[in-house]
């Protein structure tokens, strides 16, 4: 560090001087046009790659000042763009983690399979044969899942039953698909859970009518046709905030174009038999006791759902109707209130009687041929969009505390008393709980219900 003496006015002076010249400078650069100084430079890649070399470069060439000014400019547009351009690429690469399936719970579904194939006790009868009028029987609390991830499935079931005051009174609904079925099954033929009923039942099972076969797969096609749109748009798209880009990296998931991500538009036919359901997600955790739900009035509507966050009434931060719809559209804008709050998918009351009493389910058909036909371009891909045009005039508000959503987002802080006191956390979003891309202090909150001494997930390595 250099000292100066009470005597080097004359170079004080001079600093002075030479301070004032380089901020006129610099501001010159910024007078019109913020990029000016990498226009100036006939080629940035031949920027100086330090302040040291810089200077050394100004004052080996013997450069005016402006010249200077020039180049610190372009050396910092230039640095600001490597910037941007490594976090686009860090969260593109993000996103691309949350669509792969971890090799372990691979794993688990591959060694769960194989028991069932060998051991009759993966085979047994769910529920078992004294159980099996609690399936129908409404004076029961009936959970319903609809799920291909073996792990997610336990971790749904064992914190709901940890958390209930009397687990005797719930049954659980699995419903999952051909390919999971027998690793399903074997979990939980061998994994009891105490005191409540669980049912695992494949899609395969289901003997539908062929006019619902054609409308689901229909429906599936058609959702099939909006990701892929979506995706090619996206290729040619240049996304300057990064909220943006993160909104429409969402919308490739895999789970966007899952048969069983959007079978729920079906639970009147999946359950004929039940009156009232509970359905949840398989990226939840439930922390309290669940029995109230089925108290609740739902005052003759179908659905009853969170709509307002924990920061009060018509508080729903990225939730508006504008984050889902294209509200350019006279068809969305006639139909619904841009600044409105969507409400929540993924822990829903429903009423099946009130349900098979309306069109809920054709109106959804309904609007996705209206979307495909206006060339897919009346709403963001994903579930939530259609329902919420197909439950229009169908919802029940329920409390905020039922419901805490978003945990699967980028989030670098998250409120502890809200996740202790919420009913229901929601990892919704690109980081599920069983990704290492999740945030330690949510994810811990989801491996407290893993069994990490059971010996199918020590055999396949899942760790907390």
């Amino acid at each position: 560090m250099i000292q100066l003496c009470d005597g080097d006015d004359e170079f004080l002076v001079l600093l002075k001087k030479l301070r004032e010249e380089l901020t006129r400078a610099l501001l010159e650069t910024s007078s019109t046009d913020g990029q000016i100084g990498i226009r100036e430079i006939e080629d940035p890649t031949l920027l100086p790659a330090s302040f040291k070399d810089l200077v050394k470069d100004v004052t080996s060439n013997k450069q005016d000042i402006r010249t200077f000014a020039f180049k610190t400019k372009a050396m910092m547009a230039k640095m600001e763009q490597m910037v941007q351009s490594a976090r686009r690429h860090e969260y593109i690469n993000w996103h691309l983690a949350s669509h792969g399936i971890p090799k372990s719970l691979q794993c688990l579904s591959l060694i769960l399979a194989e028991e069932y194939a060998v051991n009759a006790m993966a085979r047994s009868r769910l529920p078992s044969p004294e159980f099996v009028s609690r399936l129908t029987d409404p004076s029961f609390h009936h959970v319903v899942l609809l799920t291909d991830n073996v792990l997610a499935a336990s971790v749904v079931i064992s914190s709901g039953v940890n958390s209930s005051t009397h687990p005797e009174k719930f049954v659980f609904h699995v419903v999952t698909d051909k390919k999971t079925y027998t690793a399903m099954h074997a979990w939980f033929a061998m994994n009891s859970i105490n005191s409540a009923v669980v049912e695992v039942k494949g899609l395969h099972q289901y003997d539908w009518s062929h006019k619902v076969n054609v409308a689901i797969k229909e429906m599936l096609e058609i959702h099939h046709l909006i990701w892929k749109n979506k995706y090619v748009s996206l290729k040619e798209e240049v996304f300057e905030y990064q909220q943006e880009l993160e909104k429409n990296l969402e919308v490739l998931s895999p789970s966007f174009v899952s048969l069983l991500n959007h079978l729920r538009i079906y639970i009147p036919e999946l359950f004929p038999d039940l009156d009232k359901i509970v359905f949840l997600d398989d990226d939840i955790v439930v922390q309290h006791d669940l029995s109230s739900l089925w108290e609740l009035d739902l005052n003759g509507k179908v659905v009853g759902a969170v709509v307002d966050s924990w920061c009060g009434r018509d508080c729903c931060p990225r939730r508006k109707y504008n984050d889902f719809f294209n509200f350019t559209n006279p068809m969305i804008s006639a139909k619904l209130d841009s600044d409105r709050c969507a409400w929540l998918y993924g822990m829903n009351m429903f009423d099946l009687q009130a349900w098979r009493k309306t069109n809920i389910t054709a109106t959804y058909h309904q609007w996705l041929k209206l979307n495909l036909n206006h060339g897919f371009t009346l709403w963001h891909p994903g579930a939530l969009p259609p329902a919420l045009l197909a439950f229009e005039g169908h919802m029940q508000r329920i409390d905020p505390s039922w419901h805490m959503a978003g945990l699967g987002h980028r989030v670098t802080q998250v409120n502890k008393y809200m996740l202790e006191t919420a009913a229901v956390i929601h990892f919704s979003g690109p980081a599920k709980p069983w990704l290492e891309i999740g945030a330690p202090e949510v994810r811990s909150f989801w491996y407290r219900h893993v069994n990490f001494s059971n010996g199918f997930i020590k055999r396949c390595g899942i760790t907390g």
